[in-house]
């Protein structure tokens, strides 16, 4: 049995972007990806709506991606892989972070992953840095997140940047997947799909 750690935010918890409640496992990306896999695989949820990659947000508390990295890592091992798309959240105005910030700084959580998590035989697990896709035209979110859509666009670009610099595998989520009109930030069902399914490609081709 491999196991899979998805590490991210609302849209790996699997927030409905029309209610804002949460999509049903069967429905979620990470559970497309677990079925798409098969029964060889196991794969581990953990999203938390508002994660920031290394962020203390003042208004939404307990959300510093960073911090909760490493126990995270330490309490599910062993890892076969771990994939972190974080990054969202980073481009709220009131942190006012470069689109090289936030990339440098998702990839710097994969780096600290790389040297933690191990798999059954002791060695480094396969990380897997995604690069979420951009925000859509922003609908209750736009003075949240003002600017962020412009930002957001240039995310596959300096996710890949950072990932080459620091030898990381790396997938753009944006390449197959677009965020909901709804509310220009999380992913309608078919979206989660597509995202479930090129990722457990990904997956196959880093572990077989």
């Amino acid at each position: 049995m491999k196991t899979v750690l998805c590490y991210g935010d609302s849209n790996t918890w699997g927030s409905d972007p029309a209610t804002r409640t949460r999509f049903p496992p069967d429905v979620r990306w990470t559970g497309i990806l677990a079925a798409s896999l098969g029964s060889g695989y196991s794969v581990i949820e953990e999203g938390l709506n508002g994660r920031t990659t290394r962020w203390d947000d003042p208004i939404e508390l307990h959300r510093n991606g960073l911090t909760y990295l490493v126990p995270c890592l330490e309490s599910h091992q062993p890892l076969d892989l771990v994939a972190i798309m974080l990054g969202t959240n980073d481009l709220k105005a009131r942190f006012r972070l470069s689109v090289a910030d936030i990339a440098q700084s998702a990839a710097g959580l994969a780096q600290i992953a790389s040297r933690t998590a191990r798999n059954a035989a002791g060695q480094p697990s396969a990380i897997l840095l995604v690069a979420p896709p951009p925000v859509a035209i922003l609908t209750g979110f736009d003075l949240m997140f003002e600017g962020a859509e412009a930002k957001s666009t240039l995310f596959a670009d300096y996710y890949a940047r950072s990932a080459g610099w620091n030898g990381l595998d790396f997938f753009d989520a944006g390449s197959v997947i677009r965020s909901s009109d709804l509310d220009g930030i999380h992913f309608e069902p078919g979206e989660h799909r597509k995202l479930g399914e090129e990722v457990a490609a990904k997956v196959r081709e880093l572990i077989g």
